[in-house]
């Protein structure tokens, strides 16, 4: 029998049989539940809220120490070592720093555990006090890792803090919390020597010891009184003079988790042991056979829930954990040495985790390649992408079976290639992601993205998309650790007798609803609430609407609706969200004055995209700026907008009229997005204040 009809067949039959029962697959289920009136949901499995996946385990400590006794001599943390860092210059005359790293070398559970145990009891040894916290102020690496587990095994409360804070922010967490102690990496020990006479209580600082540190060592010990020690310092003191370990209690604050704060200053949220514990706990519940044989690519910020609840979770199950950066992650990313090799071709990983503007942005990588390649390297992409979108949107005549793989050894193998070739699993975090990046990146790596929904205040946890769900532009149902309930907001027009679905403001409740905010209990108040039955809700301001098989999709934002002169409403997200397939756009802001009938939009520019549009034109400019200033470039790119518009059916008040086209790429060390690259709209509408006024004039 011809193995084509062999591969199309058996497929096609499958899906007969089994497309009905998967269609009526009740993911989340309704709960009667206390608190404000409403339509909540659990998830399908567990009638109760999990806590615990691990008998005799109910804090973090625990459950480390747990694995580094199970999985002794498997690898758990893995580091690039540096061989060279250079300088290459550009063709405008700039200079970038180029990295050239050597493959990954490896600490095994035991000598992990060793160091933590170490590095725990130096802490002590240099003074730090129990009922002090301990700040770490540095990017995502090993050592991030083991000051956060030594920490906890002194009952130390973590105040974890993106590198990226700008000044005023910086001084206002640590002095918040009344940091003692702040554990910190290269540049971050510069920022903090530059507000040295703004920090109240900080005594210790404990740096990373990399290339180049040393000046910035004897500046501190310089200008300030600290007591400034390296972190193989600390470690060594507390080997040669060992302390009792004093574990925490469950409901002991694990850490306090500074926001990246989209609106003014960060709120620090409470988070304790129990809580993250859930989490994780119900993760291990959803995402199948998670085991030693997986490896985590860890890049995000640790200082972000969705990482350190992602890193938690591989060490409980034996995985490896190799370490790097958005800047070092691929083979063509920016700070790596053309030739060497980036940290996914190095490590090749089974896992990772990823934010819808990462996600999107391989996605756009992918196609420009693709583009610039063209003739039958670009058909031959086309028809491989059509075949299996077909198959994933559950066409029958799609490509399946000995097709599928044709496929992917034609076309995908060298895509997947990009991210080391043997991803198998990638969880999305943060914003809801787009339907067009789901299905691309499902099928040019081959891997299901399980999309999460969560918050700081929960801990990451909320809804979480099952392993064998694949559809987009959903969050999937409630995790094992939540109750998911949609309340009426009526102003808004969301209520949860909408048909053909309820609609409603998102609350969350369960064991991993957190303490609230740190020495904010006004602010806590108004999103946090304690029903009659001692379940804690924390109110999201997110604006969602459940599926019948009990899913949750993302709709709107309280916080982003404006409603305009003449009472219309417009959601600046939504539109944010239809607009941004347009490719001359890196990244948009829309922004909408009460006081007009017409909303404006400040867009970052995709600078290839535009230059090669002006080289067909015929455009003459000196730089990009000049570019972007030029009348013809913003019809242009408004003409562009008005036809994504028109696909994403959007009202007519909803489209700019009017741009600000930026040359500069807004990123977390300018202030005008998170690290998970959310718009800081406050921020963004300071920075262009009278571009903003200059276009509703």
């Amino acid at each position: 029998m011809n193995p084509y009809f062999i591969g199309f067949a058996i497929p096609f039959l499958a899906s007969l049989l089994f497309t009905k029962r998967k269609g009526e697959k009740k993911r989340g289920v309704p709960v009667d539940v206390g608190g404000e009136p409403g339509y909540a949901i659990r998830n399908h499995k567990f009638e109760r809220p999990v806590e615990t996946h691990w008998e005799g385990v109910s804090t973090l400590a625990e459950l480390f120490e747990q694995s580094c006794e199970q999985y002794v001599y498997m690898p758990l943390l893995g580091t690039r070592k540096l061989i060279s860092r250079e300088m290459e210059a550009a063709r405008d005359g700039r200079s970038f720093e180029k990295l050239h790293l050597g493959q990954y070398e490896w600490k095994s559970y035991a000598d992990a555990f060793k160091t933590v145990c170490n590095f725990s009891s130096g802490l002590v040894r240099i003074g730090h006090q129990r009922d002090e916290r301990v700040a770490i102020f540095a990017d995502t690496r090993a050592e991030w890792q083991i000051a956060l587990q030594a920490c906890f095994r002194q009952s130390i409360t973590v105040v974890t803090i993106y590198s990226s804070l700008g000044e005023g922010a910086l001084c206002h967490s640590l002095n918040e919390t009344e940091v003692t102690t702040v554990i910190c990496g290269r540049k971050e020990l510069k920022k903090l020597v530059d507000i040295s006479g703004q920090l109240d209580t900080v005594k210790h600082v404990i740096y990373v010891n990399e290339e180049g540190v040393s000046s910035e060592v004897s500046l501190a010990q310089k200008c300030t009184s600290w007591r400034v020690e390296s972190f193989e310092e600390v470690e060594r003191l507390g080997l040669e003079t060992p302390v009792e370990a004093k574990l925490p209690l469950p409901s002991d604050t694990a850490v306090i988790m500074y926001t990246s704060g989209s609106t003014g200053m960060p709120k620090g949220v409470m988070m304790s042991h129990r809580n993250v514990l859930a989490v994780v706990s119900a993760v291990m519940t959803i995402v199948p056979a998670l085991g030693k044989k997986d490896v985590y690519l860890a890049y995000l910020p640790l200082a972000h829930i969705l990482e350190l609840a992602a890193e938690t979770v591989m060490s409980a199950v034996g995985a490896s954990i190799g370490y790097g950066s958005p800047l070092t992650l691929t083979d063509t990313s920016n700070k790596i040495k053309k030739g060497t090799q980036g940290d996914a071709s190095a490590l090749k990983p089974t896992l990772m985790t990823a934010v819808p503007a990462i996600l999107d942005r391989v996605r756009d990588g992918v196609r420009k390649n693709v583009d610039a390649k063209g003739g039958a390297a670009k058909k031959l992409f086309d028809i491989a992408y059509s075949r299996r979108l077909a198959a994933i949107n559950g066409s029958w005549f799609g490509a399946w079976g000995l097709e599928k793989h044709l496929w992917d050894m034609l076309v995908f193998q060298k895509v997947r290639a990009i991210l080391g070739g043997r991803i198998r699993f990638i969880l999305s975090g943060g914003a809801p992601l787009s339907g067009d990046t789901q299905r691309f990146i499902n099928i040019c790596l081959g891997a299901p993205i399980g999309q999460g929904y969560g918050l700081t205040e929960t801990c990451a946890g909320g809804t979480f998309s099952e392993y064998d769900d694949n559809s987009v532009g959903r969050v999937g149902a409630p995790l094992p650790c939540s109750y998911i309930k949609l309340i009426d907001w009526a102003e808004g027009g969301y209520l949860t007798n909408d048909s053909p679905m309820p609609r409603g403001e998102i609350v969350i409740g369960g064991p991993n609803v957190t303490k609230g905010y740190f020495k904010n209990e006004a602010k806590t108040n108004e999103v946090y609430k304690d029903d009659e039955r001692g379940m804690r809700w924390f109110y999201s301001g997110d604006i969602g609407r459940l599926h019948p098989d009990g899913c949750l999709e993302i709709i709107d934002r309280k916080k982003d609706i404006v409603k305009l002169q003449h009472g219309e409403y417009v959601s600046l997200g939504k539109v944010e969200a239809a607009l941004s397939v347009c490719p001359y756009v890196d990244n948009i802001m829309i922004h909408a004055d009460p006081f007009h009938n017409y909303c404006v939009a400040l867009v970052v520019v995709a600078h290839s995209e535009l230059k090669s549009w002006a080289s067909q034109q015929g455009i003459t400019y000196s730089d990009v700026s000049d570019l972007c200033e030029k009348q013809e470039t913003v019809k242009e790119v408004l003409q562009c907008l008005a036809k994504a518009a028109k696909q994403a059916r959007l009202e007519k008040f909803e489209i700019p009229a009017k741009v600000k086209l930026v040359p500069e790429p807004w990123t977390p060390e300018s202030g005008l997005v998170t690290a998970a690259l959310k718009l800081k709209r406050e921020a963004i509408k300071k920075a262009y204040e009278d571009d903003l006024a200059a276009l509703y004039s």
